[in-house]
């Protein structure tokens, strides 16, 4: 409070005459304990030693990633993916906790926020639950090494779309859709692409047995779970619920979607929500992504919560043959 008040007389005292601005601190000051005074230097010598401990820090920093960077190139850049990867996720924390602070404090659901930040919980959860075992190897000292042991040799299998490089982001999303690939055609015969009204005449279909999401057996339970990156080693009745609760989630993202508009989306952002949707979308051009997008949307607003089985199958019978579709001037 003392020094508030040093302050506050300062503050107020700039313009006037030279000797009253030397003199009211003066006054201030002297009515100061000398515990208070100590206090005080004690406080500025501590900030003072701590600012010259983390420029120093910064400055032995800097040269050792220039010596990895000159004799360790290759080193060096799974070192810088690292760091860079953990600042990313500290990023997405923050904002996720903005996120639910505004869910808390307006009282809002999942299903009413605005597209993007829908989406981010959504990634964000998936990437934490992937990312917590490398996150706690990393905490003890010189465990990091070991993290960087398993970028070099298993980043896929082990790491997060933060910390892989652009090329490693290109050629990973090529394997797992090839994962979930590999069971398209046993979901549905490989044929013709649809056309959005076909699905239409055929959602009541998708309301009871056989192909409603409650009905589906377990081979197909498990079928749908690799189709959404699920893992299938788990009893049938509890896939069937988190199909039907992943399902829903792309289904409350559409609404928003649909609500923002397709041509708020950049080029990564119409990437990632085809492929989430289940079309390889890596080495589709923007337009295409979009076309392929305001398909899925139209069919999307136009089923009920009950029909979510349709939208489920979709995944397979919009994608499998999209290629085929294109023209070949367009792929």
């Amino acid at each position: 409070m003392a020094l508030a008040r040093i302050c506050f007389r300062l503050q107020r005292l700039k313009g006037r005459g030279s000797s009253e601005f030397l003199y009211y601190p003066t006054i201030c000051v002297s009515r100061l304990t000398s515990h208070q005074l100590s206090q005080f230097f004690t406080t500025a010598k501590r900030s003072t030693l701590s600012s010259a401990i983390i420029s120093k820090a910064k400055r032995l920093n800097a040269k050792y990633e220039k010596f990895l960077e000159i004799n360790f190139p290759r080193f060096y850049g799974i070192y810088s993916t690292f760091f860079r990867g953990f600042r990313l996720l500290y990023l997405d924390f923050k904002e996720v906790h903005g996120i639910k602070y505004k869910m808390a404090n307006k009282g809002l659901k999942y299903n009413q926020l605005p597209y993007r930040e829908m989406e981010k919980l959504r990634q964000f959860r998936r990437d934490v639950i992937k990312v917590i075992p490398v996150v706690l190897l990393a905490i003890p000292p010189f465990a990091n090494y070991i993290v960087f042991i398993l970028m070099y040799f298993f980043p896929r299998q082990f790491l997060i779309s933060h910390f892989w490089t652009h090329d490693q982001h290109q050629e990973f999303k090529e394997i797992y859709h090839s994962f979930r690939a590999q069971v398209y055609p046993d979901a549905v015969q490989d044929g013709i692409h649809p056309e959005i009204f076909q699905l239409h005449i055929v959602a009541k279909l998708f309301l009871g047995h056989p192909l409603a999401i409650r009905h589906i057996d377990s081979r197909q339970a498990e079928i749908f779970s690799r189709v959404m990156f699920l893992t299938p080693h788990m009893p049938s009745f509890i896939l069937r619920h988190r199909i039907w609760s992943h399902i829903m989630e792309i289904r409350h993202l559409d609404q928003a979607l649909n609500s923002l508009g397709l041509h708020e989306l950049s080029e990564d952002e119409l990437r990632n929500a085809c492929y989430v949707r289940g079309l390889n979308s890596v080495h589709l051009n923007a337009a295409q992504c979009k076309d392929w997008l305001i398909k899925w949307v139209q069919l999307s607003k136009k089923l009920k919560d009950s029909e979510a089985s349709l939208l489920l199958h979709s995944m397979v019978l919009l994608s499998t043959n999209y290629l085929k579709k294109l023209p070949e001037k367009s792929k």
